[in-house]
């Protein structure tokens, strides 16, 4: 028997999940599970990501008291964010959102400096107001003067975990700031926010061996020993390891708080185009390049539920859609108002109210509202993707939780006219596995791995049924206007 671990946390929630591998065959439970979100706190919107340390701890001794003795173990989280660490090891202060408004302005005072056609040249990163250049840039200078090391929240966790400071590409790359063709920080990028290259740790890739949990946790906490492995750390990058596609042309979408939609590549795709159609080229395991569009998700749904207390479960909102038509309005979900409003509800119908379209009112009607529009917004993207690559995507394969939502999976099928194949539900978790277990000389490379896991898995079909001409996606187009 062999055990791994793999911490997985998303904007909304976080948890430790063990796998445990009995002659190749896989074995998946979650061990503890934690809210997670950020909080006014010093007149910003901060993670509390000391709660968050403890609460992987707790994790990681549940899995002492499931007889774990030893195991691996890999980090995945979101991306852009950051942690500054002070002279003497310590954390300065706990690290803002990256839905705090400071960055709101930001990417029009960088374009005077820094042309963005230059920058995306350079980096072939999507832009978006809250990416890690941007945050950097707005940051306290007599801060950032006290800081010796700048890590990302999953390069923090590991720092905590094991004493050992890295940067992981995957995460990094999100930052807007590494340079396409040296593969490390662009110098003109670290000019302009003013820190130096050793502010920052040293670059390593998915399946590096970072070092052990530290003796004193373990002692402390009654942990098991524990080598800890850097996992494609972003959990997109990770989420797109586990898709268990097995030939043919294919894309994904990542399906979480965010949807995260693309092809994997072997070499980045930077040019007019892609700059136009703002694609992002975020770096991925084992020398690929992660050619997709963030855009909005379940982020949606999960501040509807909020805005109710929670009356409902998910499952139930779901239910409740089906009862309703679907293309009732046509919402641009990706507009800026969305992106944290006082309520979620209320800014729905605000919007739909002054263009005219008709105002979703009961829960069916919100949460049908969000699914139609979310899968425009996946068809109209999956279009630039064939546009952008000049090659026709065969198969959608969904992974993440929403892959759960058969209505929205059926929805997508129909309006993009592809196969979608939905699962694994635990895709990032997987992907971090399955990085790990590479590094541990279970399979010879990615193909291998993915083609192991197809077998562990089952995954739902949904074939497109007929709309003719895909009529919805051409009203919606006209109606946002892209």
């Amino acid at each position: 028997m062999k055990y791994y671990a793999m911490i997985d946390i998303g904007a909304s929630s976080g948890r430790i999940m063990l796998a445990e591998i009995d002659n190749k065959q896989l074995a998946l439970q979650e061990v503890h599970r934690f809210k997670n979100g950020f909080s006014r706190i010093d007149g910003s919107d901060r993670w509390d990501i000391e709660t968050i340390f403890q609460e992987i701890l707790t994790g990681l001794s549940k899995l002492k008291a499931l007889g774990v003795t030893e195991c691996h173990l890999g980090i995945d989280t979101w991306a852009v964010d950051y942690c500054l660490i002070g002279t003497d090891g310590q954390l300065l202060q706990l690290p803002i959102s990256y839905r705090d408004e400071r960055t709101k302005d930001t990417m029009e005072k960088v374009a005077q400096e820094i042309d963005k056609e230059t920058i995306y040249a350079k980096t072939g990163i999507q832009f978006l107001n809250f990416n890690t250049l941007y945050q950097l840039y707005e940051e306290d200078k007599d801060l950032l003067a006290r800081t010796d090391k700048i890590l990302m929240i999953p390069d923090y966790l590991a720092y905590r975990l094991t004493g050992e400071m890295v940067g992981e590409v995957t995460n990094v790359s999100s930052s807007q700031m590494l340079n396409l063709e040296t593969g490390e920080f662009d110098k003109d990028l670290l000019e302009l926010v003013g820190i130096p290259r050793e502010k920052f740790p040293e670059l390593v890739v998915p399946g590096t061996k970072i070092g052990d949990v530290k003796a004193d946790l373990r002692e402390t906490y009654d942990l098991p020993k524990i080598e800890v492995i850097a996992a494609a750390t972003h959990d997109t990058a990770s989420a797109i390891v586990g898709v268990p596609a097995v030939g043919g042309k294919w894309a994904y979408l990542s399906s979480g708080t965010w949807s995260l939609i693309g092809v994997e590549n072997d070499a980045p795709i930077n040019d007019g185009p892609a700059y136009e159609a703002n694609f992002t080229n975020e770096w991925g395991a084992y020398g690929t390049y992660r050619f997709l569009k963030n855009i909005t998700g379940m982020w949606f749904v999960q501040e509807i539920a909020h805005n109710l207390d929670y009356r409902h479960s998910y499952g139930e909102m779901a239910q409740m859609a089906y009862a309703v038509e679907p293309f009732l309005q046509y919402v641009d979900l990706n507009n800026p108002r969305f992106l944290n409003p006082a309520n979620m509800i209320a800014e729905i119908q605000a919007y739909c109210r002054e263009r005219g379209e008709i105002v979703p009112e009961t829960t069916g009607e919100l949460v049908m509202c969000v699914y139609s529009n979310l899968a425009l917004a996946y068809a109209h993207e999956l279009k630039k993707v064939e546009a952008l690559t000049k090659e026709t995507i065969d198969v959608l394969h969904i992974v993440g939780g929403g892959a759960n939502v058969k209505l929205l999976n059926q929805l997508t099928a129909d309006v993009t006219g592809k196969l979608v194949v939905a699962g694994p539900t635990e895709g990032t978790a997987i992907g971090n596995l399955l990085v790990q277990m590479i590094a541990a000389g279970e399979f010879i490379d990615l193909a291998e791995a993915r083609k192991w896991l197809r077998s562990q898995i089952h995954v739902e079909e949904y074939p497109p049924n007929p709309i003719a001409d895909r009529e919805h996606l051409k009203k919606y187009e006209e109606k946002i206007g892209v």
